[in-house]
């Protein structure tokens, strides 16, 4: 028979251990009861800064221990790097000293970074232009079995560290921020360690820029009967996004049809890429939810990092809702710097040109050569011809490598690039598009489905279907208006043309996500391959025929799905006012029926609990 002491032997021994396959997870009841032991003993303390800081920076090292284990050696090291060189930055007085010791900062944080996250991808590239043989090394595994004496550390493998590009992203924003005097150095290394390891948002985001951040290191606790309220609002609201929505639709849909889209219809590989969109959208904004609210509980504010993205009526504007604190950054610390909206700089070009010129060869094909080619002059005759449109190209090419290099901080591999790269074609293509009337658009989309319609017949591919058949959908709204507008029409319509632009921009964003989502979750080591095979095999279901006597059987079999799907694109098309109107009721309802009102969603939530609980989809990132 088991003895006490066993068992509090194995109990502690459990605690402090590191699982991988069950990683410390916000939709965890383990989570939970972590979180109440943290903020039982927080309470004690929460107005002396120092002690709370200091508290908050261990509990977060242990969380992050839980969720990766001895990588968080890789976060310690971080955090004592970025202390000491922003304070030795600080010293200096020649502005030389200053430049060197940031970019020697960069390096180091965006080395450990490409390290761990990139050598996979880097080892693919430089293999296929040189025609090598390289395998990666992890030398940070061997030195461990040089240190142990052992073969405890495979080195023939590199794993990704979770959050390893939100945290890095964070410890650089700091540097610059303190490098461009916007504040001071944090004194103590404690402080600095719990801006950098925060654990709610530690390991998916938002990335918290330092001069936000920091200032509320040093103000006395505050939770108010409404902060409390809306804290609690946002937990509940990010549980029922991530389990109710995202987990129970991929499951038992959207994963099925992607590992296999051969054995679905059209009709269905379809249905799972916009549903997709709804997951990714529950799941990553689900966690930010759950973040904000359980650092609100701690006296503590994030930044929002999601404002209605479906609401969009353009690709600009949907990254100025979607994961806005990435853009924030790439825009700050990229594109600014690369020149903006002023000028290109050679950064700007030396970017465009080589990840062209690699992709064009790694592609095989003459075809890509000859398009890059084909555009790089027709940008520059123009450029050339008509210097008024200069400055518009010079930006457009700075907006387009960031949207690249933001594609590839999402993943290493070049599908991750071609979403960015996508996003960045249909940012640039609508602003140019903006400056075409109603009469020359509806001639733009005549032309292209004449051609897409032209490739159908002499060349057919299922990818010229779906291109032809969203550019007759397309071309149907703008030929509708300019006939409004020919016979007389004088009303604007405006929620109309608005509605219009929004279920435009849902389906692009949508389509771009079938390289997202093919590349997702994959051993680095085969992940272009087998999301290109992925996305070009749910294209072809897509273009072939469909057989329209199914759809009726499919939607009833998947009926739980698609009404979920429905249920949850419904309230995030919901008016803003509307969504305060009901976070502030939640808010300020009497405690007892707030207590009421969170068991039954609870009970709700454990209904749609899974088999195994899905890890967040950025966790990856």
């Amino acid at each position: 028979m088991t003895n006490l002491p066993e068992i509090a032997l194995d109990f502690f021994r459990n605690l402090f251990s590191f699982d991988r396959e069950h990683p410390l997870l916000f939709t965890q009841f383990y989570f939970w009861a972590f979180f109440a032991l943290v903020f039982a003993l927080f309470s004690f303390f929460k107005n002396k800064t120092l002690m709370r800081n200091t508290y908050l920076f261990f509990v977060s090292l242990f969380f992050y221990y839980k969720t990766s284990g001895l990588f968080t050696l890789i976060l310690v090291f971080i955090t004592l790097y970025n202390f000491f060189a922003a304070k030795w930055m600080h010293k200096q007085k020649e502005e030389k000293s200053r430049n060197a010791i940031l970019a020697l900062s960069v390096i180091v944080n965006l080395s450990l970074l490409f390290y761990f996250k990139y050598a996979y991808f880097i080892t693919d590239v430089i293999n296929n232009l040189f025609h090598l043989r390289l395998r990666v090394f992890d030398v940070f595994s061997w030195i461990g079995n040089k240190i142990t004496g052992t073969n405890a550390f495979s080195v023939d493998t590199i794993l990704l560290p979770v959050g390893i590009s939100f945290y890095t992203f964070q410890a650089i924003s700091y540097i610059m921020d303190v490098y461009r005097k916007r504040i001071e150095p944090v004194h103590n290394i404690f402080d600095f360690g719990f801006y950098v390891s925060f654990f709610p948002q530690l390991v998916a985001g938002p990335i918290v820029r330092a001069n936000e951040f920091i200032p509320q290191l040093h103000k006395k606790y505050f939770l108010g009967r409404k902060q409390f309220g809306i804290a609690v609002f946002w937990i509940m609201n990010g549980l029922v996004k991530k389990i109710v929505l995202s987990d129970y639709i991929a499951v038992n849909f959207i994963d099925r049809v992607f590992a296999n889209p051969l054995l679905y219809t059209g009709f269905e590989n379809l249905s799972a890429l916009f549903g997709y969109s709804l997951q990714v959208y529950a799941d990553f904004s689900g966690y930010t939810d759950i973040a904000i609210g359980v650092a609100m509980l701690m006296g503590f504010y994030l930044p929002m990092n999601f404002n209605s993205p479906y609401k969009a009526k353009s690709p600009a504007e949907f990254w100025k809702r979607w994961h806005i604190s990435l853009s924030r950054w790439l825009q700050d610390y990229l594109y600014i710097p690369l020149g903006g909206n002023r000028n290109a700089t050679f950064g700007s070009y030396c970017i465009i040109v080589v990840i062209a010129a690699i992709a064009a060869f790694l592609s095989h094909s003459w075809w890509v050569a000859i398009g890059a080619g084909l555009i790089a002059a027709i940008l520059a005759l123009v450029a050339y011809f008509k210097p008024e449109k200069r400055r518009k190209i010079t930006t457009e090419i700075n907006r387009m490598d960031t949207m690249l290099l933001g594609g590839l901080w999402h993943g290493a591999s070049w599908n991750f690039m071609i979403w960015g790269g996508l996003n960045g074609i249909g940012m640039v293509f609508h602003r140019f598009w903006n400056d075409w009337s109603i009469y020359g658009r509806t001639l733009f989309i005549l032309a292209v489905s004449f051609a897409m319609r032209v490739m159908c017949v002499f060349f057919p591919r299922p990818v010229f279907n779906v291109l032809y058949v969203w550019c007759l959908v397309i071309l149907t709204g703008n030929m509708l208006r300019m006939l409004y507008n020919l016979f007389g029409g004088k009303r604007t319509w405006q929620w109309l043309q608005d509605a219009w632009a929004v279920l435009n921009t849902f389906t692009f964003i949508t389509f771009t996500r079938l390289f997202f989502r093919s590349g997702s979750n994959l051993d680095p080591a085969e992940a272009n391959e087998t999301a290109w095979n992925t996305a070009k095999n749910m294209i072809n279901q897509m273009g072939s025929h469909w057989r329209m006597e199914q759809i009726p059987d499919i939607v009833y079999h998947y009926r739980n799905v698609f009404l979920l799907i429905l249920i949850g694109m419904v309230i995030h098309w919901l008016p803003e006012k509307f969504k305060r109107r009901y976070r502030l009721w939640f808010a300020r309802m009497p405690l007892p029926l707030m207590i009421v009102v969170c068991v039954v969603i609870v009970f709700i939530i454990y209904q749609f609990i899974t088999a195994d609980l899905q890890a967040f989809i950025y966790f990856q990132f």
